[in-house]
């Protein structure tokens, strides 16, 4: 049984006359009756009564009429859902990202996306990169924003990943409070004698920088530790004390000043990743466009922040 015999026994029950239903359908008559033959066979029964000049339903015909009419209905409801699907008119994204990049990166493309695709339903998964690369292995997330510290590369199932940026962890402090260094960048060990508020331990980025203390054999002036990142903004924000944040974080944030590290500086890379056996829908394929089209713009904002495009 196909939709195509399906369609030709419901036209012929609407005209009851073969000749007629092939013109509508714009097909021979002898295949329009080669389909219904076939259709009967394969049903086991006769679908109409052939008399000279009358055509009639039998009564399996009868019972398969409003049976084969919903199914044409679904099949015809389910191809103006795929058009729809890949006019972007409709549609389903999951997106992943780390929290420091859901106040940044993930905010303007989102932004972006939905002015573009109102229609499209958009999903966010905040958690660390490991995570969201076991969330992509079984399928939770469709897409995710991975980030990588030098050394420290997230491994996991098989992804296509493209590098989009590295930026430089920069220490921020209050715009209201004293510049930390006569100039642009202070060193690691000046950073240790600093009030320093560190992030929850769940973080990456706070494992970086105890990686980092640890190698130079420093100790780090802690005043608070086991925040989130927008409420570690806002206690440097009241000069509680300082941070070690992406340089990303920073942007449109007028109340906050950044230092850049060196000896040594930390970098992370951020990279667009999605499952390599299974095919981005097109939904997903547009936000991965958008994704990269704002990466591209937030390097051109911020010398700490380097476009891989």
């Amino acid at each position: 049984m196909n939709l195509e015999q399906l369609r030709g026994f419901v036209e012929v029950a609407r005209l009851g006359h073969f000749t007629r239903a092939s013109e509508s359908l714009h097909l021979a008559q002898p295949s329009l009756s080669r389909q219904i033959s076939t259709l009967e066979r394969e049903l086991g029964a006769e679908l109409f009564h052939r008399a000279r000049g009358h055509i009639a339903l039998t009564a399996a015909g009868d019972t398969l009429l409003p049976r084969a009419r919903r199914m044409l209905a679904e099949a015809d409801a389910i191809r103006e859902e795929m058009g729809e699907l890949r006019g972007l008119r409709r549609g389903r994204v999951r997106l992943g990202a780390p929290p420091t990049l859901c106040i940044s990166l993930v905010a303007e493309t989102i932004s972006t996306f939905h002015a573009a695709h109102p229609g499209v339903d958009l999903h966010l998964t905040e958690s660390g990169s490991r995570l969201l690369v076991e969330q992509l292995a079984v399928g939770a997330v469709d897409i995710a924003l991975i980030t990588e510290s030098a050394g420290q590369a997230v491994s996991g199932v098989s992804l296509t990943r493209t590098p989009l940026l590295t930026e430089e962890l920069v220490v921020v402090s209050s715009a209201a409070e004293p510049p930390l260094s006569d100039g642009s960048a202070i060193e690691l060990e000046q950073l240790a004698t600093l009030p320093l508020i560190a992030f929850d331990e769940s973080y990456e980025l706070r494992a970086t920088t105890d990686a980092a203390f640890r190698a130079a054999d420093l100790t780090p002036t802690q005043v608070l530790e086991g925040a989130e990142m927008d409420a570690v903004l806002r206690f440097v924000e009241r000069g509680v004390g300082v941070a070690v944040v992406p340089a990303m974080v920073l942007l449109d944030r007028p109340e906050l000043r950044s230092a850049r590290l060196s000896h040594p500086s930390m970098t992370r890379t951020i990279s667009l990743a999605h499952r390599s056996d299974v095919t981005p829908a097109a939904a997903v394929a547009a936000m991965r466009r958008v994704m990269l089209a704002t990466a591209a713009g937030v390097a051109e904002r911020d010398p700490a922040i380097t476009s891989l495009l």
